[in-house]
């Protein structure tokens, strides 16, 4: 990025757009604001931010096509702040390319902070600006179930481990499919090798290479990424808490007592959200992994 302590703020409540400007100021960013999504997306392509502060409930376009957008031509960090408590609206910003969310009202020293643990990450990659914030179509390989760059993750790599991933905003379409078996659980099989595989409606996962393949095309999924979809398929029909796949992530084996934090269930959304992309998997209409609200995830069967 061109310019690494600029900010850009897309609200249209002017009391919240100037209490996040003085906050981002006092954090030494040259902010630029904005009232509108369209306006806000000119701004970030003007100014190059490090990052911006996207209101879901703009007057013009809703903060969900504003983060698409963004996402065509920037790798700002993204910052989503919304009224809305709606676990499906969290993870629909999370698809569309934000790095992480405040709910209103929230506390300008929260937000300092996540500005600064965003700051602290180094960006491994950028893309190019397109034409046009509308982008040219999707090309075929954009709409599989199993496309990916080279980095494997869009835009840039998922942040990997306990810290919260990175998004991206690039559209995956899912593919026309017939509907799974609802009483199919995950079998044990075995690959063309010999190795002990799960497999589960297309997908073939094995532990001991860990790798993930669909219909024969091997996907390219991050430490994290690979360790929750093991969890999933190992649970079944059982549903695993955010809790739950937090201790997994750290190697607890059993309800030890340790401390998870809203941050700690926030990095399991984010991680999540980056693997159903990675998947093709639509939250709405999930394949292969289901959203149970207020309480976790569990196998789409």
């Amino acid at each position: 990025m061109d310019s690494p302590r600029v900010a850009v703020v897309i609200e249209d409540d002017q009391d919240i757009r100037e209490l996040i400007k003085v906050v981002l100021n006092q954090s030494g960013f040259d902010v630029h604001t904005s009232n509108s999504g369209a306006a806000g997306v000119k701004a970030v392509r003007e100014h190059h931010p490090a990052v911006v502060t996207l209101d879901l409930g703009l007057p013009d376009i809703d903060g969900f096509e504003v983060a698409r957008r963004i996402r065509l031509f920037s790798d700002s960090y993204i910052i989503m702040l919304t009224a809305r408590d709606d676990e499906l609206d969290t993870l629909l910003g999370l698809e569309t390319g934000a790095d992480d969310y405040l709910t209103k009202p929230f506390r300008p020293r929260e937000l300092r902070a996540r500005v600064g643990a965003l700051m602290r990450r180094p960006r491994l990659g950028s893309r190019a600006a397109p034409a046009s914030d509308a982008g040219p179509a999707a090309s075929p390989a954009a709409s599989s179930p199993h496309a990916s760059s080279p980095t494997g993750d869009g835009v840039r790599p998922a942040a990997d481990g306990p810290t919260f991933g990175s998004p991206s905003g690039a559209a995956v379409a899912c593919s026309v499919r017939p509907e799974p078996d609802p009483g199919r659980e995950p079998r044990q099989g075995q690959d063309a090798g010999g190795q002990a595989t799960l497999v589960h409606d297309g997908l073939s996962l094995n532990e001991a290479t860990r790798t993930v393949e669909f219909e024969g095309v091997e996907l390219d999924l991050t430490r994290t990424e690979f360790d929750l979809l093991l969890a999933m398929m190992e649970s079944g029909r059982l549903v695993r808490s955010k809790g739950d796949l937090v201790r997994r992530l750290r190697g607890e084996e059993y309800e030890v007592g340790s401390y998870i934090s809203d941050a700690d269930e926030r990095t399991i959304e984010v991680h999540m959200a980056n693997l159903r992309r990675k998947l093709g998997d639509d939250p709405r209409s999930p394949r292969w992994i289901k959203t149970v609200r207020g309480v976790g995830y569990k196998l789409a069967l």
